[in-house]
């Protein structure tokens, strides 16, 4: 079977940057034609920043690393240095990147990817702030139809939010965009905190990591460290969410993940839920679905894939 072939749009923060290792050490079922930076976590030139030097410490130099936009479409820009640190990798100290950002904007890339590859053949991996994408189907509607999906991590039902009470981080930073993507008719599968709650780290599992003994498992064990205390004291929980991997682990093993076909509509105008994803969970609204919204993993099946995958980098 072919691998998908995918453009990660990304905030890099330390999850994104394992989801990014896991696509890259998975070549068998997913092919990364390029990654595109946003505006989100921290701003646009540390996650264009951050994004190759995850690519340098994969030994992937040559995937396209390009820069989009850098502030929501008509919002100002929120970031979560609480939560990533200063440079959205704190955690463990890596070499500047010596390899270039590709040429152009990402938006471009997207536009033309979809443009020159067959229709149905590109999926979207957006795993920050839908700013790069609703600004692609903004510029060249055309593109929507050939999208063959988007795995997207982000929202809440359940769980609620993250960033405020009702919103989590990715729909809240530019819930415009959010809307019109949810909005443009593309078949979406979306990684809420639901989901991505229940893959937490524990112990052995970071341990797991760092037991690896490579440059890659020294790194996400150390990211893993750093971002679990806020996890912890936010939510009581034994671990931190590994949110953006979900995405790549439902393109490699869809097996290990359970949800239903719902509709989900973005709250744009509430004083109190701006960024909500009003996920029709219970099907009472009669609006069409327009998303798989996924609900439970295997987590130990998810680890146990992170792991295997990772030792090959």
């Amino acid at each position: 079977m072919r691998p998908a072939r995918i453009i990660i749009d990304t905030d890099p923060g330390q999850d994104d940057a394992v989801a990014i290792l896991l696509a890259l050490a998975s070549p068998e079922e997913v092919e990364v034609l390029g990654i595109t930076a946003v505006a989100g976590n921290v701003p646009l030139a540390l996650t264009a920043r951050n994004a190759r030097m995850v690519c340098e410490l994969a030994g992937k130099t040559d995937v396209p690393v390009l820069a989009g936009c850098d502030a929501p479409l008509s919002r100002p820009l929120v970031t979560a240095e609480h939560v990533h640190g200063k440079t959205g990798l704190d955690g463990i100290e890596l070499p500047a990147p010596q390899m270039p950002l590709a040429e152009g904007h990402a938006v471009d890339f997207i536009v033309e990817t979809l443009r020159r590859e067959p229709a149905g053949s590109i999926t979207l991996v957006t795993i920050g702030p839908l700013t790069n994408i609703a600004t692609a189907f903004r510029q060249a509607p055309d593109i929507i139809p050939r999208v063959a999906r988007i795995v997207m991590m982000g929202g809440a039902y359940f769980e609620v939010g993250n960033i405020t009470p009702a919103a989590e981080f990715n729909i809240y930073v530019d819930p415009e965009a959010a809307a019109e993507v949810f909005a443009a008719g593309v078949p979406l599968v979306v990684m809420p905190l639901d989901v991505t709650h229940k893959a937490l780290t524990t112990r052995p599992r970071v341990e797991a990591f760092r037991a690896l003994g490579t440059r890659v498992g020294t790194a996400v064990a150390a990211w893993t460290d750093f971002f679990e205390r806020f996890d912890k004291e936010k939510y009581g929980s034994e671990g931190a969410p590994l949110h953006d991997p979900c995405t790549i682990a439902w393109l490699i093993r869809p097996e290990l993940f359970t949800g239903r076909e719902i509709n989900v509509e973005i709250e744009t105008e509430g004083s109190f839920t701006l960024g909500m994803t009003v996920a029709d969970w219970w099907r009472v609204s009669g609006r069409a679905p327009n998303a798989l919204f996924i609900g439970d993993v295997d987590a130990e099946g998810f680890f146990a894939l992170l792991t295997e995958r990772l030792a090959r980098l």
